[in-house]
């Protein structure tokens, strides 16, 4: 059977009807049509083509037709439809068109902007995309993970993310993280062979599955499906449809609730009173729905779009390249950053400083055990391994390895069984206290001695005088074997010797003192979270200037319940000795609080609470699974691109509430204008047809708000939701509105003398003029234009809308509306009322804002 016509056969069966894992590894390879040396570029290209991209969001992507006619699926477009089919069987033929017209305009401009930022985040991506270590061509390359298909060969070490389901050819102490899919915390060992018949897939010690990480060791397997064939694609789409809630997205769900409810009373009202006493059922029902439609920011979720992808593209010109730009929101609200040490407050350029026996002396002894240990270590390999290996070389030539117990994050350690001229030996390396826990002596003075209550004391002492220098250590030790046995476990890390201590230095970055007090300014407030020991970690807080409140143990931790911890967190900022369960458990604990938490990490054991903060923060030369699990990737460890990114992460908040505050309070008040008109009038002071027209030339005017510029004393510290806020500004602002509207309908009908049509198309033009042109008002809590001006397309667009407004009654096209062209004089009334409401509008603004210190930060509900 030919290799395409294998391929074809297996792959379009339904998904694990080919038992890979039970089957003898030649037949595996047979039925995939590849070798030990993996695919040349034109077989993988072929398969590419047929199998599509290793990609799971693939399934998620719809055609672009789909997704336009996805936006008519909005409630309000739908009622507005339902009301031209009403206007058709009424007779009302123009106004009907009228109305398509509008909302077909409407879905059309959200439909392009939001494809033009989705493109914008999509080319961000590109950049980020995780790559694999790929068989192709008889050489080892590097390519994007999309490109793998059934049959290529993959070579695996820790930190790398298993890019498609695979089966194990070969593999050395292999152990990897499946919480991804099974939700298995603890890493299970994985090696090459052929499983039994009766094997559930999941429990196959010989496959790796897509989505899950490698702890430590190493492997080289074969590819067998791709994409959504794969177990993870199979509940891909479960997995990404309910993802956790953001602090944005809640705050958005209040203020959806909100405005529902200030709606549905104020129509369901007007249209009762409308029907029963003034008007026509008909007129009435289209009416109230476009006074629905008027008082709704349908344009927020466009606004929201651009508003990311600006801050995306402005983020990533800044050196933070955003994978979900849905996070950037969150990212000006963060008020907690949590961050390991190393790499991120230092350099993470380490080096070996001293190689110490049990009395505190340089030992070669010592030195010549770390070598050994450090050499022979396949799996999680530490920047602590590379300066021991670095520090000088040694001739080991005379040792084997046997075997190796791999590092992991209880245990702290890692042991390499070494077959010698001496003989066999097992040496650990790893934290003092726990290598102090498996040792029962000592060597000293030229002999072994037990490891007695003096001399732990005395190590331990040693081992503090390290640390307070800044200097992070291991200890060291080793015991002879008697037996040929191959294989180790951790039941054989007992009764050790204890050699000595090893110690680094990390020095501080340069960069560090100034970010510290950028994210000081900023209203960060930084905590850190590190298995290191709380003496190095001081001593560099102490050279980087960063304030201690207070230092708390991973030991501590552990004696305290979820309530007790979130009560002693809010005065710590050295969390030391922490496991990633621990840390997960401190940032909950913050949560609770009410903070908004960020999370630094670029390591393995970082990715766990990368994932559970609230912003996913990591860095580009992390690993797979760090990167794969945040939310913005630095292109360096450095804070202050992670300052940078916080204040564009609070300029597009900022932008994002002026659309609300301005729309809602201006919405509001010119409705409530429409609806206690309605009530005295004999006429409906504006058509339904002109209030459509009002809100979609208001809408575009409002468009280039994510250009605008925000004030500097805005992103001076995080922001947060505030519905009571939101609801005061409305409260305040828009019966403003109502006044000046109220003082023109008393002007139209008295001096003017107004008839229906110069009525509603001098109301018409008022109402834009007022409620576009205040947005250089509430803009900014300073004045405008002199101490804080505008963008320019921000400025072009509202000028550009008032003029349409005021030269519309005058065309052709104003008559199907049903404009007059008002008479000159109505536009000299115009521009003093319009002078009016912004003076008011200033003054009243300035006094909000004493009253309210500004936007206030207001903590999350803990239960939310």
């Amino acid at each position: 059977m030919g290799e395409e016509h294998q391929n074809i056969q297996y792959h379009d069966r339904k998904a694990g009807e080919f038992p890979f894992h039970t089957a003898a590894e030649t037949d595996v390879m047979a039925t995939l049509g590849t070798t030990d040396r993996g695919l040349t570029s034109a077989e993988s290209s072929a398969r590419l083509e047929r199998y599509g991209p290793n990609d799971v969001s693939q399934i998620r992507q719809r055609p672009l037709i789909i997704q336009y006619l996805s936006h008519f699926k909005n409630l309000l477009v739908i009622i507005l439809i339902l009301a031209a089919l009403v206007s058709i069987f009424a007779g009302e033929i123009t106004s009907a068109v009228i109305i398509i017209v509008i909302v077909i305009a409407s879905v059309t401009l959200d439909f392009f902007q939001e494809y033009k930022a989705g493109n914008a985040a999509e080319l961000l991506r590109q950049k980020i995309i995780t790559k694999a270590a790929v068989w192709r061509d008889g050489e080892l390359q590097e390519l994007p993970i999309t490109v793998l298909v059934p049959g290529d060969i993959i070579s695996l070490s820790a930190g790398d993310i298993i890019p498609a389901d695979a089966r194990i050819l070969s593999s050395r102490d292999l152990f990897v993280n499946q919480s991804a899919l099974t939700g298995e915390p603890f890493p299970v060992e994985k090696a090459p062979g052929v499983a039994a018949p009766a094997t559930p897939l999941a429990e196959a010690e010989n496959y790796l599955f897509l989505g899950t990480s490698v702890v430590s060791g190493t492997a080289t397997a074969v590819v067998t499906t791709t994409g959504s064939s794969t177990e993870f694609g199979h509940v891909a789409k479960s997995l990404v449809s309910r993802p956790a809630e953001t602090e944005f997205e809640r705050g958005l769900r209040h203020f959806s609730y909100l405005m529902s409810k200030i709606i549905f009373t104020l129509v369901i009202i007007v249209f009762f009173i409308n029907a029963f006493f003034r008007h026509g059922l008909l007129d009435s029902l289209l009416f109230s729905i476009a006074l629905a439609v008027g008082m709704t920011p349908e344009l927020l979720p466009m606004i929201l779009s651009l508003n990311l992808s600006k801050g995306a593209i402005a983020m990533s010109e800044k050196g933070a390249i955003v994978k979900h730009p849905e996070s950037i929101q969150n990212f000006g609200s963060m008020d907690v950053l949590c961050t390991d040490k190393t790499g991120t407050l230092t350099e993470n350029q380490i080096a070996l400083v001293r190689h110490l026996d049990t009395e505190g002396n340089d030992s070669e002894t010592v030195l010549t055990y770390s070598y050994i240990n450090s050499v022979f270590s396949t799996g999680l390999k530490s920047p602590l391994d590379e300066a021991v290996v670095r520090f000088r070389h040694l001739d080991i030539s005379d040792c084997t390895k046997v075997d190796e117990i791999p590092f992991d994050f209880i245990r702290k350690r890692v042991s390499v069984v070494a077959a010698c001229k001496d003989g066999a030996v097992i040496i650990s390396k790893g934290a003092p206290e726990e290598i102090l826990r498996i040792c029962a002596a000592e060597e000293r003075g030229g002999g072994i001695r037990p490891l007695d209550d003096n001399a732990r004391q005395r190590i331990q002492r040693i081992y503090e005088e390290q640390s307070t220098q800044g200097f992070r250590t291991l200890a060291v030790c080793y015991r002879h074997l008697d037996t040929a046995q191959a294989t180790f476990s951790v039941d054989d890390e007992k009764e050790m010797v204890l050699v000595g201590l090893i110690t680094f230095i990390d020095p501080p970055k340069e960069s560090a003192r100034e970010s510290v007090q950028l994210l000081a300014r900023s209203g960060i407030d930084l905590r850190i979270l590190t298995g290191d020991n709380e003496l190095v970690t001081r001593k560099t807080c102490e050279l980087i200037g960063l304030s201690i409140k207070g230092v708390l143990k991973g030991t501590e931790i552990e004696n305290l319940d979820d309530e007790g911890l979130a009560r002693v967190v809010e005065g710590v900022t050295i969390f030391s000795r922490m496991t990633p369960v621990q840390k997960n458990r401190v940032m909950n604990a913050l949560k609770h609080n009410g903070h908004v938490v960020g999370f630094m990490g670029d390591g393995i054991n970082d990715a766990p609470s990368i994932r559970e903060a609230d912003v996913g923060i990591s860095v580009a030369n992390a690993v797979d699974i760090a990167k794969e699990s945040a939310d913005i990737i630095l292109v360096r460890s450095d804070l202050r691109i992670l300052n940078d990114g916080v204040l564009e992460g609070r300029k597009t908040f900022g932008n994002t509430m002026k659309y609300i505050l301005m729309g809602t309070s201006s919405n509001f008040g010119n409705m409530f204008s429409v609806a206690g008109a309605s009530l005295f009038l004999k006429f409906l002071p504006m058509l339904p047809i002109q209030i459509l027209l009002n809100n979609l030339l208001y809408d575009f005017s409002e468009s280039t708000i994510p250009t605008d510029k925000v004030d500097d004393s805005y992103i001076s510290t995080p922001k947060k939701w505030d519905m009571g806020f939101i609801q005061k500004f409305i409260v305040i602002f828009g019966p403003i509105s109502s006044v000046f509207d109220f003082i023109t309908f008393g002007i139209l009908l008295i001096i003017f003398k107004a008839d229906v049509a110069l009525f509603q198309t001098s109301w018409f033009i008022e109402s834009i003029c007022t409620q576009t042109l205040v947005i250089f008002v509430i803009r900014t809590q300073t004045i405008p234009f002199w101490k804080s001006r505008p963008s320019r397309l921000l400025a072009a667009s509202t000028i550009f809308i008032v003029v349409i407004a005021c030269v519309l009654p005058f065309t052709p096209v104003g008559s199907l509306f049903g404009f007059v062209p008002p008479p000159l004089s109505f536009f000299g009334v115009l521009a003093i009322l319009v002078a009016g409401y912004i003076f008011i509008v200033e003054g009243v603004k300035l006094w909000f804002y004493r009253r309210y210190s500004g936007l206030p930060v207001k903590k999350r509900d803990a239960g939310s």
